[in-house]
C-alpha cells in the first residue's frame, strides 16, 4: 500500500508520497512528472510518522536551515539510472550547482 500527503511550501503545494516507512517520492503541483512513480492503490494519511518528519525537514529548509538529505529515510521509485542520480543529487553541498555531465 502507498501513502500520500499533502505540504503547502511557500513555493506552492507540495505532495508526499511514501510506502508507509520512507519517503517515496515529492512532487510540486502542476509539475511535468507530477504522481509520475505512484503506482496501485494510495490511501491519503497524514498522520505517518514520515510525512511528520519529512514536513518538519521542509519547514526547517524553507526557514533558511540546511538540513541533510540524509535526516529523512529516503526510498525513490525509479530505474537504476534514476536511482544513481538522485544518490549524487544527494552529494551536492548546499549553495553549490553542477550539471548531469558532471555528475
Amino acid at each position: 500500500m502507498l501513502f500520500e500527503t499533502s505540504y503547502t511550501s511557500p513555493l506552492g503545494p507540495v505532495l508526499l508520497g511514501s510506502d508507509g516507512e520512507n519517503l517515496t517520492g515529492l512532487w510540486f503541483a502542476g509539475q511535468k512528472y507530477f504522481r509520475s512513480t505512484i503506482t496501485g492503490p494510495v490511501k491519503k494519511e497524514d498522520a505517518l510518522p514520515v510525512f511528520a518528519q519529512a514536513k518538519e525537514w521542509l519547514d526547517r529548509y524553507f526557514a533558511g536551515e540546511k538540513p541533510a538529505p540524509g535526516e529523512l529515510p529516503l526510498a525513490p521509485a525509479g530505474s537504476p539510472f534514476r536511482q544513481k542520480v538522485w544518490r549524487l543529487l544527494c552529494e551536492i553541498p548546499y549553495g553549490q550547482v553542477t550539471t548531469y555531465g558532471a555528475l
